[in-house]
């Protein structure tokens, strides 16, 4: 006789983390997209839409602001047709700068008060190392070169966003230009040592050791997220 499981507090090993569950949730909620910009079966989005409630209460769940009939509605507004409809991460593009010093150009984000290195949206018409140079100066006034990709990385995962995020990181050196900060985007700007960095600063366990390793000159390989056994488990 196969005896019901407990609760989640009688059970081994520990429960889904927050990130879980939001990651979870949207990929459930891209999978139900998808498949509504690609069915013209009735049954089949009723269904889809019965998993949109479903990847609703997951982040409603996770401790978020909003209630699941929020989700549902904003969800289903970027439901199209076809290909336009396959539901794929945004992407993020950032940029370290580094000048003759060995310093990083960080950031002051006016939303938030955290600190990053510049980065914004993947613009259209753009590539993303034309997109790198482009936020750069307009984050900071500074002008740069590109000099080499250093990271691809999957925000949700990692933990430093709430939604399909991927983030690919250009290493950078100030070639000109003067500090000053984007009237709207951000609230300060300036250029750091790895011994007085500002706080709070964004992320940087994620990405401080390759980073200030690469602007020491020292050969780092691009960084990005091991494939994981199992990828649904925490």
């Amino acid at each position: 006789m196969v005896e019901p499981a407990g609760p989640a507090s009688d059970r081994a090993g520990p429960g889904p983390t927050r990130q879980d569950l939001l990651r979870w949730a949207e990929s459930l909620a891209g999978i139900a997209k998808t498949g509504l910009g690609f069915t013209d079966s009735l049954y089949e989005r009723e269904r889809y839409e019965e998993v949109l409630a479903i990847a609703a209460d997951i982040r409603v769940a996770a401790g978020t602001d909003y209630d699941g009939d929020h989700y549902v509605t904003e969800w289903l507004k970027g439901v199209s047709d076809g290909v336009p409809g396959y539901q794929t991460p945004k992407v993020a593009i950032g940029a370290v700068v580094g000048n003759d010093a060995g310093e990083i150009l960080l950031v002051q984000r006016a939303d938030s008060g955290v600190w990053l290195y510049p980065t914004g949206w993947a613009d259209i018409g753009y590539s993303p190392a034309e997109v790198a140079v482009k936020e750069v100066k307009e984050e900071t006034g500074i002008d740069c070169e590109v000099e080499r990709l250093l990271m691809v990385l999957d925000g949700l995962r990692l933990g430093f966003t709430t939604v399909p995020l991927y983030s690919i990181v250009f290493q950078c050196r100030a070639t000109g230009g003067e500090l000053a900060a984007h009237p709207l985007e951000t609230s300060d700007v300036g250029f750091f040592a790895e011994d007085a960095l500002p706080s709070p600063l964004a992320g940087y366990d994620h990405w401080g050791g390759p980073v200030f390793q690469a602007l020491r000159g020292e050969a780092v390989p691009v960084q990005f997220d091991d494939v994981r056994p199992e990828t649904w488990r925490s």
